[in-house]
């Protein structure tokens, strides 16, 4: 298998953000996620999901409430012919944590640990691997990382973010950069 990933954020990059999504019957499909993740795996990417998720830390839902949703949402890739490697998540939030969430941890975004947990679970050379994100905090943490590319979903953030990134539309817009990358 590979030793580069296609890093992906959520809610934002793979489901439209609606806020706090825990349920199935809020998800909808950004357009175009099914083929971009079927054309990395074809080129020998990784799928590796990194979420921050204040929803748990905040209390709206629990860690079981996430589980089952992604759960669900692998079996929904999975029947499009894609399967994810890794969800990595982060429960934490410094300040809006409630009870044990209520802390700062190296995986919450832009921290890096979800990235170089991939790196060390799965070998993922971060040098080679690729993130699409729809925050500041995605970019951040993707450079702090060393990854070779990150696309930011364009509308997602009321000002310019700091660092290295393309800013895309849709998501063939990074399926076609990864088919020319070969």
């Amino acid at each position: 298998m590979s030793d580069r990933a296609l890093f992906l954020d959520r809610d934002g990059v793979i489901n439209v953000e609606v806020g706090y999504l825990h349920r199935v019957e809020d998800v909808k499909f950004v357009p175009g996620i099914f083929s971009l993740c079927r054309t990395a795996m074809r080129l020998g990417y990784r799928l590796v999901v990194v979420t921050n998720q204040a929803g748990i830390a905040r209390g709206f839902y629990t860690e079981s409430d996430f589980d089952a949703l992604m759960t669900w949402m692998s079996e929904v890739f999975l029947a499009e012919g894609v399967e994810l490697d890794a969800v990595y998540h982060c429960p934490f939030h410094p300040e809006h944590g409630v009870g044990e969430y209520r802390r700062e941890h190296e995986d919450r975004k832009p921290g890096t640990g979800m990235l170089r947990r991939a790196s060390r679970e799965f070998g993922v050379v971060l040098a080679d691997s690729v993130m699409v994100g729809d925050r500041c905090s995605d970019i951040a943490a993707a450079n702090s990382a060393g990854l070779r590319r990150v696309f930011l979903m364009a509308g997602t953030e009321a000002s310019q973010c700091g660092g290295e990134y393309s800013e895309v539309s849709r998501l063939d817009e990074v399926e076609r950069w990864l088919m020319d990358q070969g």
